[in-house]
């Protein structure tokens, strides 16, 4: 039974030490050369930010527990936020929210990321409207990094 335990360990060390990019910072490495039918045509940050939404959303990324597995500018366990706007349609994006699970079975970007993080994004059950008010924080969060001199190539390319 201890051999069975320290096998299924070192499985899932190996996994996610495989799961980690090689190296790539985040936003770049695998997921940056995938395409997807629901990432196509303007970036997320290309429209302004709806900042009433913008506040519902930041208050759903502590309450969904967002922040558990995602920051912006620091990786969690999840991918870093810092430039996703940038990288993903708003479109993608929201699909990636609700459906998850979905996603990653049909989504080659999604596909790539959880081979990236190793760790498959939970459904939290959003509705539409906070999938939105979710994306206005993101939006806004780039916006304010961007300001701030934070955004760089590595982190808002890599469609």
């Amino acid at each position: 039974m201890r051999g069975w335990v320290m096998l299924t360990i070192g499985v899932a060390v190996a996994l996610s030490l495989a799961g980690c990019g090689g190296g790539a910072k985040d936003g770049e490495g695998p997921a940056a050369s995938a395409t997807s039918p629901h990432d196509t045509g303007p970036r997320a940050a290309e429209a302004p930010v709806d900042e009433t939404l913008a506040q519902q959303g930041e208050a759903l990324f502590k309450s969904k527990t967002c922040s558990t597995c995602h920051a912006f500018g620091i990786r969690i366990t999840g991918p870093d936020l810092a430039g996703v706007t940038h990288r993903r349609s708003a479109e993608w994006m929201e699909q990636q929210m609700l459906h998850p699970d979905v996603m990653t079975k049909e989504d080659p970007i999604s596909r790539e990321l959880l081979g990236k993080y190793a760790v498959q994004m939970p459904n939290l059950m959003l509705k539409p409207e906070e999938a939105k008010a979710l994306i206005e924080y993101a939006k806004r969060k780039d916006k304010e990094l961007e300001a701030a001199g934070k955004l760089t190539a590595a982190n808002t390319q890599g469609r």
